[in-house]
């Protein structure tokens, strides 16, 4: 599992949150964090206390939605945030050139391009919660806080 640690996504994770704080840490996982109920079951926490780092394609731009593990991204409350009539989820090859990561290891933060964040406020009944750190076996742990500084994420109701 160490070997995990030494990709170039994770690495990429693990300055970008020492850089926060450096009392942060990635760790591996010897099961899969690919999906929000793998991680939890891995973590033995909440589904809801996991990140998901879903990218959105809109007319002219990409976007990140950090959405609760037990909840799903409203398209129709996301359209109205941004005021963007077309808007879906990106395919695989986009996720990868705009973060640098791939699908079921998507971080929150240490992307390739600069996007805009927005924040389930359902994540908020979490005071810690786990993101994916790059890899879909490494995860970090971090305060609820800590995320929405860290990301620099807008806070809104995007969740059905």
């Amino acid at each position: 599992m160490e070997k995990i640690l030494d990709k170039e996504p994770v690495k990429r994770v693990q300055k970008f949150i020492a850089q926060f704080d450096n009392k942060l840490k990635v760790l591996t996982l010897n099961t899969t964090a690919r999906t929000a109920k793998d991680a939890a079951n891995s973590l033995k926490c909440e589904v809801g206390a996991i990140v998901k780092s879903l990218v959105f394609r809109t007319e002219d731009t990409f976007l990140i939605c950090l959405v609760a593990g037990d909840k799903r991204c409203s398209l129709n409350k996301l359209k109205k945030i941004i005021e963007k009539k077309d808007v879906c989820m990106a395919n695989a090859d986009e996720v990868k050139v705009q973060t640098g990561f791939s699908i079921g290891g998507v971080a929150p933060i240490g992307h390739l391009n600069k996007l805009n964040i927005l924040i389930d406020q359902s994540l908020s009944r979490f005071q810690n919660v786990f993101a994916a750190a790059g890899h879909p076996n490494s995860i970090f742990k971090i305060e609820y806080g800590q995320l929405v500084q860290m990301t620099k994420g807008e806070i809104k109701e995007i969740t059905e």
